[in-house]
């Protein structure tokens, strides 16, 4: 039986909830993820632990063990800029092809207030899920980074 946590600004996870999310992401999202530090600035934005337009975090589980997370952040922003970005979405590596991303995918889709935006390298394969629920490529992101 899945069951479904959203986390927010009203509704924040205890200290071992956030730490076992983190840890989650870190381990599932793999060669696609970012180091744990990034990973918390995004789950803090999220909660509006820091300074932020806030958002929410998806955790599903599976025999009380998490199965899939996605965290949205708010922009801040509309039209030229959705109003939201999809940081990041992970199913567990052992439960992959239940559909478990799917259902969060949708679920982020219903619950986010405007449009969404995510980040994908072409050769992820999760890139043909987010074309099945109605993402497509509009632009090629650039980044320049400054050094400190």
């Amino acid at each position: 039986m899945v069951e479904t946590k959203v986390f927010n600004t009203k509704n924040k996870p205890n200290l071992e909830e956030k730490s076992n999310l983190i840890n989650f992401l870190f381990d599932n999202l793999q060669e696609y993820g970012d180091p744990k530090p990034d990973i918390e600035k995004a789950v803090a934005y999220a909660l509006k632990e820091s300074v932020s337009f806030g958002g929410f975090i998806l955790v599903s589980y599976l025999h009380d063990e998490i199965s899939g997370a996605v965290v949205v952040n708010q922009t801040g922003m509309k039209d030229y800029i959705p109003e939201n970005i999809l940081v990041y979405i992970a199913t567990h590596k052992n439960h992959r092809g239940k559909g478990i991303g799917k259902a969060l995918m949708q679920k982020a889709i219903d619950s986010a207030e405007g449009s969404i935006a995510l980040h994908v390298e072409p050769e992820n394969p999760a890139r043909f899920l987010y074309e099945k629920v109605g993402f497509s490529s509009k632009y090629i992101e650039m980044r320049y980074k400054k050094e400190k």
